[in-house]
């Protein structure tokens, strides 16, 4: 049966078109996911860089429960002072499968007002999940991409952030995530963009490779597959599906406006009524001169300034284009390049077109 699979599925590859996509790249399993750990911890043999205790107690308090655990009590009344210690948060993704003896890679940020991290070491941090349960430890030797110097005049240069460092590997996992992989349920892809389209094609590819009704699209979003129940089935059964190639649903039409950075995309579907559309701008000068008015030898006055305004307006002179019926996107640009319009005018004709209803897309402004 698997043999059968492997040559249908061959055959599906090689008639896939051009803009087809693999299941693998527009759509994710449920349930296989990663998950955020965080913990709170301590660097040490920072070169006089940590935080400044004063300002920061709970470093202070850290250190001083640290100290107890180890049997070291420190007299009542003792005044500590440290320069080489900072408390930071670290945090880490724990991806999906990870198994008990699995490092990861771990981020440690400054929560006080250490200057740096550099040279820095962490010492070991249990690192916890939403629930509150342990599963990783971390500790390890910070890299740190950027510095500081600073003078006695109070010069500063700083290149980059090195109060945030990383530590490769620096975390052991302790404890795996269940994720209901191997219950012997249905399987569902979800998409990465929700589309019905989409998701009609993935269940019809699916069937039309596996058999019919195999996969059933529930919404736009989401595409039950029936699987094996045995967990190395359903792997290789995993393994098929997700290089199955669809030919994903086209997008909306829509139009996409960066007012901060006046980045403007306009998707290939949008459709302008037709319409004309012209646009000006008014320039309004104001300068402001001061002039000495001096009178004169006999007059018996006193000098004095007297200040002149004056103001200029200019109004550019733009001519009107016209939009036919249904224009594309290469005659949406090509009008607009003819009258040489900035990015921030076309974000106002966009923004006039869609109030007047001749844009037919949707207007998005980021």
């Amino acid at each position: 049966m698997w043999r059968f699979i492997s040559i249908a599925l061959s055959l599906v590859l090689m008639a896939a078109p051009a803009a087809a996509e693999r299941i693998k790249d527009i759509a994710s399993v449920a349930g296989v996911r990663s998950n955020q750990l965080i913990g709170y911890g301590l660097v040490v043999g920072l070169d006089g860089t940590g935080d400044q205790t004063t300002q920061t107690p709970f470093t202070l308090q850290s250190f001083v429960s640290m100290l107890n655990q180890f049997g070291i009590a420190i007299p009542e009344g003792t005044r500590i002072q440290l320069k080489n210690v900072a408390a930071v948060a670290v945090h880490a993704d724990l991806p999906a499968f990870a198994k008990p003896g699995q490092t990861l890679d771990i981020t440690v940020s400054s929560l006080g007002n250490a200057q740096s991290l550099r040279g820095g070491s962490l010492l070991m941090t249990p690192l916890q999940g939403v629930d509150g349960n342990t599963y990783a430890m971390a500790q390890g030797n910070l890299v740190v991409g950027g510095f500081g110097v600073s003078g006695a005049d109070g010069s500063k240069v700083t290149v980059n952030v090195p109060s945030v460092g990383r530590i490769p590997g620096g975390a052991i996992v302790e404890r795996a995530v269940k994720t209901g992989f191997a219950d012997g349920k249905p399987i569902v892809l979800n998409l990465n963009r929700a589309d019905f389209t989409t998701a009609r094609r993935v269940a019809d590819t699916i069937n039309e490779t596996l058999g019919p009704d195999v996969a059933r699209p529930m919404d736009a979003m989401s595409v039950v597959v029936d699987a094996p129940v045995n967990p190395a089935h359903r792997v290789n059964y995993l393994s098929l599906l997700e290089n199955l190639e669809v030919e994903p649903g086209e997008a909306p039409a829509r139009v996409v406006i960066n007012s901060r950075t006046g980045t403007i995309v306009v998707g290939q579907h949008v459709r302008v009524a037709p319409v004309a559309v012209t646009h000006g701008s008014l320039t309004v000068t104001v300068s402001e001169n001061l002039e000495v008015n001096q009178p004169g030898a006999l007059a018996g006055g006193e000098t004095v300034v007297v200040p002149r305004t004056n103001i200029d307006t200019e109004e550019a002179i733009n001519p009107m284009f016209k939009f036919a019926p249904g224009p594309t996107l290469d005659e949406i640009v090509r009008a607009v390049n003819q009258v040489g319009a900035a990015p921030g005018d076309l974000m106002a004709i966009l923004e006039a077109l869609k109030q007047s209803g001749a844009l037919r897309a949707e207007l998005l402004v980021i």
